[in-house]
């Protein structure tokens, strides 16, 4: 035969898929109404595996690829009873800020003068009155105590993956993301004035920085690397100290700030080294422009459970662009997810998903809508 032949009877058969497709969601409709009426649960997992089982062993050496249909097609239903119960409903959010992002606030940001941080607040703000913190924790508790009205935090690195501490402690505290930030970084080796790099036998930095020029530092012999809690505060170290044979990974702005020599340049893996910071607030806001929203949710102890909310993000159409899974502290393996999503909270689509989703799950938990910039 023809490949136009063959593709003729592909369309013949999709002829008449289609109506039998669209039949069997409007049957799925009448379920849906049937469980609002009983309160019974959309997801019923025993009838779905007989399904599935039934499938596989009438499809006979295409049993994966039914399986794989038939798996696609029950979540298609499950989405679409979910849709059709919450469809009066939506998410409860905050009223936009119709003045917008302000341009002049106090933040609070981790490290001391010249840290990134303070970097990503002059971004983010046309004038930031900067309150330094000792630690990522004490970010967080400065803005819950409104010692700030905003914190600066280092979410991710495009080169060296998330901050995992800052996650962590995203479980324990009360805050809401309200913009982030993207920050071209380049790392630079500095020391006091008169240090050879020979001279150099330990480097001190930010655990982000230094695995983000792990290739530099692996050409260096006989040097240790020692982690400390900032960049800027690793500057500040070597400039205290009497010891020239200490060095700093950190930025040109501290070489400048702490009287440091730059030993070398651009020492990061790779020229496209991004830090994407969030800009944290206590009380819920939205401000215009808001086009990415962050959830925090942990998933019921069985078999499908993630792979069944993914399918309801695929059915709205809407881009998960991270999705970051972490310990539950104190829990017996279980974890919690963090997911960035491209989306419009002003959709009604996407706050009956937000709704759904806080219903069913075990903890969900809004952590924001915003703009980055």
């Amino acid at each position: 035969m023809e490949l136009s032949e063959i593709r003729e009877g592909i369309n013949r058969v999709d002829d008449q898929l289609l109506p039998l497709f669209l039949k069997r969601m409007e049957l799925s409709a009448q379920v849906a109404a049937y469980k609002k009426e009983t309160g019974k649960p959309v997801y019923d997992g025993a009838r779905e595996r007989k399904i599935l089982a039934g499938v596989s062993e009438r499809a006979g050496g295409m049993a994966e690829y039914a399986r794989l249909l038939y798996s696609e097609i029950l979540q298609l239903s499950r989405s679409y009873q979910i849709q059709l119960l919450t469809e009066e409903k939506a998410f409860a959010l905050p009223s936009t800020e119709e003045n917008g992002f302000p341009h002049a606030a106090r933040v609070a940001c981790q490290g001391v003068e010249g840290a990134y941080s303070q970097a990503a607040a002059d971004r983010a703000f046309r004038f930031a009155d900067i309150v330094y913190q000792s630690s990522f924790d004490d970010v967080f508790e400065a803005v819950e105590q409104g010692r700030a009205r905003f914190g600066v935090l280092p979410i991710e690195n495009s080169a060296h993956g998330s901050v995992t501490k800052v996650y962590d402690l995203m479980r324990s505290h009360s805050f809401f993301i309200v913009r982030s930030v993207k920050l071209h970084v380049r790392h630079h080796l500095l020391a006091k004035k008169g240090t050879k790099l020979s001279d150099v036998r330990v480097i001190l930095s930010h655990e982000q920085a230094l695995g983000q020029c792990s290739a530099f530092l692996k050409s260096l012999s006989g040097v240790e690397t020692r982690v400390c809690a900032n960049t800027a505060m690793a500057a500040r170290e070597v400039a205290a100290s009497g010891d020239g044979t200490l060095a700093a990974i950190s930025s040109e702005s501290c070489a400048a700030q702490y009287g440091l020599d730059i030993l070398q340049s651009h020492i990061q893996n790779t020229d496209n080294n991004y830090t994407r910071f969030i800009i944290i607030e206590k009380e819920p806001r939205l401000y215009p422009g808001a086009n990415k929203l962050s959830l925090l949710f942990s998933l019921p102890d069985e078999p499908g459970s993630l792979s069944r909310v993914l399918a309801r993000f695929a059915a709205g159409s809407l881009n998960l662009t991270k999705l970051e899974s972490r310990p539950d502290e104190g829990s017996n393996f279980r974890y919690l997810f963090y997911a960035d999503l491209e989306a419009s909270v002003g959709e009604p689509g996407v706050r009956r998903l937000l709704k759904s989703l806080s219903d069913e799950l075990p903890l969900f938990v809004f952590l924001g809508a915003y703009q980055e910039v």
